[in-house]
C-alpha cells in the first residue's frame, strides 16, 4: 500500500482527523438539532470494526491526531471498545493524540476508561452555567450531570476544555463569570462563533449570531489581554489573560478565515468524508470499506478526496444573510 502522506492540492498536511461515530445525541441544542430529529438508520452507520478500519487507514497515511465526535459520541453503544482500538495507534507510537467533544453528560460513567485508552484531554460544550437556561439551551440537558462528568474527567487526570458557543442575547451576560469559572477550575476556554448549518430558518441564525471580536474587545475590559502564537491544531486563534494566566480561545470561521492552516478533514458516521467544514463536496468511503477487506480501493478514495479539498469556506454573514450555509446539521458531520 502507498503510504506516502496525504498532501492537500495547496501542500497543507492533513495529519487531524475528525471522526463522527454517531448523530445521535442525548441533549437537542437548538443551534445544533431540531427538537424531532429524524436519525440515520443504523444499518447506515459504520460498524466499530468499519471506523477502527477506517481510523487506521487514515493513521498509517500520516494522521497524528484523532478526535472522535457526534452526535454525542459517548452514547454510541459499545464505544469504549473502539477507543481501547483506538489505543494501539498511541502505543505505537503513529498516533499522538486521542480525544473526543462531548456534551459532558456521559463523562461521569466513562472517563477513567477514556483516560486507560489514553485519552488526555477532550473538549465539553457548555455554554452558560446557568441551570434554566442551560436546560433551555439544550432542551433535553441538565447542567448539574455535566459538571458532574467534567469533575470526574478532571479527577481522572484528563484535561478539560470548554466550548462555549457565542449566542447573542443568550449568553452575553455570562462572558465574565464563564471566564471566572473556568479560570478557577483550571480549565481551557474556547468561544466559538454560531454557524449556519442545518436547515432552522435564516433569521434565526442572524438572531443569533455574536461576532467573535465583539466578544475579545468585552474581555479587554476586564482584563489584560495579550496575542498567543498557540496552535494545536485546529482553528481556534489564543489569547492571555495576565489576570488570571488562562488562554482563551476563539474559533471565528465569520469574522476571521482560519483556512490557510487547514490541516483537517471530518469523517461522517456514515463513511462521508468532507474535506471541508463548508462546503458541501464529500467523498462515500463506505463503498470502497465494505466491497473488499483490502484498503487498497479504501486508500485510492482518500487520495482522490484529499485531492479535491478546497482552498477554504464560504461562511459570510454580511449584508444580514447567511451565505454559504450548508443545509447539514452539525451533527450530521461531527462537530
Amino acid at each position: 500500500m502507498n503510504r506516502a502522506p496525504l498532501i492537500d492540492p495547496f501542500a497543507r498536511p492533513i495529519t487531524y482527523l475528525r471522526v463522527s461515530v454517531t448523530d445521535r445525541c442525548d441533549f437537542r441544542c437548538t443551534y445544533c438539532m431540531t427538537e424531532n430529529m429524524q436519525f440515520l438508520p443504523k444499518k447506515d452507520l459504520l460498524s466499530l470494526e468499519e471506523l477502527d478500519r477506517l481510523c487506521s487507514a487514515f493513521i498509517d497515511l500520516g494522521v497524528e491526531k484523532l478526535r472522535v465526535t457526534g452526535g454525542e459520541p459517548l452514547v454510541r453503544k459499545n464505544i469504549l471498545s473502539f477507543f481501547r482500538a483506538m489505543s494501539r495507534h498511541l502505543d505505537s507510537g503513529a498516533l499522538k493524540e486521542l480525544t473526543l467533544t462531548t456534551n459532558g453528560s456521559q463523562l461521569a460513567r466513562f472517563a477513567p476508561e477514556l483516560a486507560a485508552c489514553g485519552v488526555r484531554r477532550v473538549n465539553v460544550s457548555l455554554d452558560t452555567l446557568v441551570p434554566e437556561k442551560f436546560a433551555a439551551i439544550t432542551r433535553w440537558g441538565r447542567l448539574d450531570q455535566v459538571l458532574d462528568g467534567i469533575r470526574a474527567a478532571t479527577a481522572a487526570g484528563i484535561r478539560v476544555k470548554i466550548n462555549a458557543v457565542a449566542l447573542k442575547g443568550f449568553n452575553e451576560d455570562e462572558l465574565i463569570p464563564l471566564t471566572r469559572w473556568c479560570a478557577d477550575q483550571g480549565h481551557d476556554l474556547t468561544f466559538i462563533e454560531v454557524m449556519p448549518m442545518g436547515e432552522m430558518g435564516e433569521e434565526n441564525r442572524l438572531d443569533q449570531y455574536w461576532p467573535l471580536s465583539d466578544v475579545q474587545a468585552r474581555l479587554t475590559q476586564d482584563y489584560n489581554v495579550s496575542d498567543l502564537p498557540d496552535r494545536t491544531g485546529g482553528p481556534a486563534r489564543y489569547v492571555r489573560l495576565a489576570e488570571t494566566g488562562q488562554r482563551v480561545g476563539f474559533i471565528t470561521p465569520l469574522t476571521h478565515n482560519f483556512c490557510e492552516s487547514c490541516n483537517r478533514v471530518r469523517v461522517t458516521c456514515k463513511g462521508e468524508l468532507f474535506m471541508c467544514l463548508g462546503q458541501e463536496d464529500m467523498a462515500d468511503l463506505r463503498a470502497p470499506l465494505r466491497a473488499s477487506a483490502d484498503n487498497t480501493a479504501l486508500v485510492a478514495a482518500i487520495r482522490a478526496a484529499i485531492a479535491r479539498k478546497p482552498k477554504g469556506h464560504d461562511f459570510d454573514y454580511s449584508r444580514q444573510h447567511v451565505a454559504g450555509q450548508m443545509s447539514r446539521h452539525m451533527s450530521h458531520t461531527g462537530g
